[in-house]
């Protein structure tokens, strides 16, 4: 599909007339669905995207809000149209968990705002990383948190910087563009891209491709919702492609070659389903056209009127993977994809962390901060030490961690221990490795609970009780531990090992204090399972915030107990009994 093909396909919305209805039962609700309902707005979300396109706020940002203040952001630009250009209003400090669903978004949130930069592919240059962390320095309180989008995000933001931000940032190729919002977010892509030995195709110019092409292009610019992209050409399958709207994974094709595994409709949430595989092989010179078909389909047939079902997954579950690959072949594409097989199990983990060799003889470094946070000084000290150790280029992960690039053999052991220095672990403890969680009540309006602290305070406690563990080699070698401040599982709460959801718990004295809901035994293809699968739920299952580390350290030692021989820990969190689970 041509990019002039795509404005004809989103103008002319009754080329795909509903058929006559024969049924005396009263008729269905439309969903919204551009080619079958029409494009008339359904909600008042539809209603302002088609009045103005998210893209142009910037000029009023830049000409108007940045030099008269917050006060003079009307709603819908504060808590819609700021979103394509990665802007969201920050919680407001002393607002506890309990409130988080009492109050009205304008009760909740502070006069700043969390800043995200785009880093499609997780691609960054030392320079770039210098040009972010002095932003954080001198704009954002020194706050930099790297998410398991790949994104970097800061805090703090006043609406009078943000020109100068975007300046300092577009200066040297990045960009917040389209990083929130109802829109193609940021692209995931494998840390490893064009230097792994082993890698079976490097995504790099895909990914470039798509982001010339389509990010800030307003043929794409009003989806249904928000729209995720993860490709990889690893073996390790490093980009989570299982919970993607869109995803492509590497294989060798028996007949054609190397090119991808075409994987749609994936998204976690409150209703977590994993992506369907179209069974589809897509030639590198047919995966740009691929992936704007599958985004046109969003668009086009996406389910509008409830935004709570206006996911790609909903379409996907009610269409099913066959039609879903009928309709992209014959309504978008115009040929029939080749059918092809499905990437074999990884045999290496998909974080990178350690020293590994790349194809050239250089070697690239994994390493981990604590679950995500940073700090601006220490973005530009990262810079400066990977620069005087002949390094200039790293990538940041969708497991919260970094990678360095191009270190050559006599800087390594150097190298790692400077990165230890400034709270970068290439050689973690599992608990270290294994911990993502996501922004939490620090920042966020939707939260429940605080997460970053309660996740470092979680490390330190598991790594000394369990001590034993580790020394005697009983301690499982992979463990992951995922937080979330909320039910909306940006940390990926229900593809953890141990899965957190924040919420707020019932005390002996009647008085809701801070908690979580267990998911245990989930996780997505790896080196440890054959596929992706999503926790179990123990009913009853929840421990207040300040009793975590007794639980996981509770658990992990009846899981070292009772496992059979060579049995994950996920395996025997589905097979236990309840009471091995409490």
């Amino acid at each position: 599909m041509t990019d002039t093909a795509l404005a004809g396909a989103s103008a002319d919305p009754a080329s795909s007339k509903r058929p006559a209805r024969t049924s005396s039962r009263p008729a269905a609700k439309p969903h919204g669905q551009w080619k079958v309902d029409g494009t008339a707005p359904l909600n008042a979300n539809e209603t302002w995207k088609q009045e103005d396109d998210g893209l142009n706020v910037r000029e009023r940002i830049e000409s108007i809000y940045s030099k008269e203040g917050f006060d003079s952001i009307p709603g819908q630009d504060l808590h819609g149209r700021f979103r394509w250009w990665g802007l969201y209003t920050q919680r407001k400090p002393g607002i506890d968990g309990g409130k988080t669903a009492t109050l009205e978004p304008h009760e909740l949130e502070d006069k700043y705002f969390m800043l995200r930069v785009r880093i499609d592919g997780g691609a960054l240059t030392t320079e770039q990383l210098r040009v972010i962390g002095q932003i954080s320095v001198d704009f954002a309180r020194d706050s930099a948190d790297l998410t398991d989008r790949q994104n970097i995000q800061l805090h703090w933001i006043r609406v009078e910087d943000i020109p100068e931000i975007w300046t300092r940032l577009e200066g040297v190729g990045l960009s917040t563009t389209e990083a929130c919002g109802d829109v193609p977010r940021v692209i995931l892509g494998s840390p490893v891209a064009g230097i792994a030995k082993d890698e079976i195709i490097d995504p790099t110019p895909l990914i470039a491709e798509l982001g010339e092409r389509f990010i800030g292009n307003p043929l794409l610019s009003n989806l249904p919702r928000k729209y995720k992209t993860a490709i990889t050409g690893h073996p390790s399958q490093d980009v989570v492609h299982e919970i993607n709207d869109f995803a492509l994974v590497g294989v060798r094709h028996p007949e054609l070659g190397v090119g991808y595994d075409l994987w749609a409709g994936g998204a976690l949430s409150t209703n977590p389903m994993l992506g369907k595989r179209l069974g589809a092989f897509v030639k590198p010179e047919e995966a740009a056209e691929v992936w704007l078909g599958v985004t046109s389909i969003f668009r086009d047939y996406g389910y509008r009127r409830m935004r709570t079902k206006a996911r790609l997954k909903f379409l996907m579950a009610d269409w099913g993977p066959e039609k879903f690959r009928q309709i992209l072949e014959d309504e978008y594409l115009g040929y029939k994809l080749a059918d092809g097989p499905a990437a074999p199990k990884p045999t290496s983990p998909g974080d990178h962390i350690g020293v590994h060799e790349q194809k050239d003889g250089k070697f690239f470094i994994g390493a981990t901060p604590l679950a995500g946070r940073l700090s601006g000084a220490a973005l530009v000290k990262l810079a400066d030490t990977l620069e005087a150790r002949g390094s200039y280029r790293l990538r940041t992960t969708p497991h919260q961690k970094l990678v360095v690039l191009d270190v050559v053999k006599e800087q390594v052991e150097p190298l790692v221990a400077e990165l230890d220095a400034l709270g970068l672990s290439a050689r973690p403890s599992v608990f270290r490795r294994g911990t993502i969680a996501c922004t939490g009540i620090e920042y966020c309006k939707l939260a429940i609970v605080e997460t970053k602290v309660t996740a470092a305070t979680a490390i330190a406690e598991l790594e000394r009780r369990l001590a034993d563990l580790a020394a005697s080699g009983e301690l499982p070698h992979a463990l992951s531990l995922h937080i979330n401040g909320c039910p909306n599982s940006c940390a990926r709460i229900q593809t953890a090992d141990i899965g957190l959801k924040g919420m707020m718990l019932p005390t002996p004295d009647g008085d809701p204090t801070p908690g979580f809901q267990v998911h245990l035994g989930g996780g997505l293809a790896s080196n440890d399972r054959e596929e992706a699968g999503l926790g179990r739920t123990v009913r009853g299952l929840k421990v207040y915030v300040e009793d975590l580390p007794d639980y996981v350290e509770r658990v992990v030692r009846t899981f070292v107990a009772q496992r059979a021989e060579g049995q994950t820990f996920a395996e025997w969190a589905h097979a236990a009994d309840e009471e091995a689970l409490q």
